[in-house]
């Protein structure tokens, strides 16, 4: 890149217009006191996109005001960055990238095309209407070489597809901004080389696969079933007592388990119950009672 360098003939002033001043102010506005500064390129880029596509000093002047910052600052900024054109520009302005990237793709070939037919970088050709520059980084590396026209971007150019640009502007014809290979955006060129099973989008794998998922989903629901069936019953509360020793109840300080509890537990637990009303060897006798420490005895 050369050294970037004010024109040399400049308008005497420059204004915003009441729409753009309305506009910059609104820029102003979002940030906090003291750092109105972070505007100076949005109210840069309104200046030139006003003043017919580059930058004159007293624009530059104008924002540093707005701004109040050190015009010599502003200027830093206008001269640093390449998006600032800093001489007047063609209806048509082609900004050819220059960087690492596309100069390994042959972005030196394209600028030859360019100043073959339009003539040097900087200089307004006034028969076409046109003007181009180098560049720095435009941020299409994927799509090397590129080039910006106004606003719109051409990639994957070739010396011969840049000479037809070039002729189709200076025709009026309308030209089709984007790569200019048989490729969509930034995707390989060529045909495509992954996803290309039509069964991906007809919905077929997708049925296989909810098919299989819910199979799945079933076999694992009938192995935990058969998991549960086969784990041991618990034991209930009236089944413990059941199966207590008195005597040892009775050493725990615990009150004697009561016949109709017994008979309750024992035929839950498919034993032999045990009667309310039991009667000794003649029949006679008064029914059983547990006695703490002795276990079960007839009382008379």
């Amino acid at each position: 890149m050369s050294v970037r360098r004010l024109a040399e003939e400049q308008p005497k002033s420059f204004a915003f217009t009441k729409k753009n001043l309305e506009w910059a102010q609104e820029q102003i506005a979002k940030y906090p006191e003291g750092r109105q500064a972070s505007a100076v390129i949005p109210l840069l880029w309104k200046a030139q996109e006003q003043h017919g596509g580059w930058l004159p000093e007293p624009a530059i002047r104008a924002v540093a005001e707005m701004l109040d910052m050190p015009f010599i600052r502003v200027l830093e900024v206008a001269t640093f960055y390449t998006m600032f054109a800093l001489e007047p520009v063609g209806k048509h302005f082609i900004q050819v990238c220059g960087t690492t990237p596309c100069l390994l793709r042959g972005a030196d070939k394209l600028m030859h095309v360019c100043e073959k037919k339009i003539g040097h970088q900087k200089e307004l050709n006034t028969d076409l209407d046109m003007s181009w520059l180098e560049v720095e980084c435009l941020g299409s590396c994927s799509n090397a070489p590129m080039i910006q026209l106004n606003y719109d971007y051409f990639e994957d150019l070739t010396p011969e597809t840049m000479d037809k640009l070039i002729d189709d502007l200076a025709a009026g014809k309308k030209v089709k901004p984007g790569p200019q290979v048989d490729r969509q955006g930034s995707a390989p060129v060529g045909a495509k080389t992954s996803l290309t099973d039509g069964s991906l989008y007809d919905g077929s794998v997708v049925g296989s696969w909810k098919k299989d998922f819910d199979a799945r989903v079933k076999a694992k629901a009938k192995e935990q079933a058969a998991t549960e069936a086969a784990k041991p019953k618990e034991t209930s509360p009236g089944e413990k007592d059941a199966a207590d020793n008195p005597g040892k109840r009775a050493e725990a300080g615990k009150k004697p388990i009561k016949n109709g509890d017994l008979a309750a537990a024992g035929e839950k637990a498919g034993g032999p119950s045990v009667r309310k009303d039991a009667t000794g060897p003649a029949g006679k006798g008064k029914g059983l009672k547990s006695v703490p420490g002795k276990g079960d005895k007839d009382e008379v």
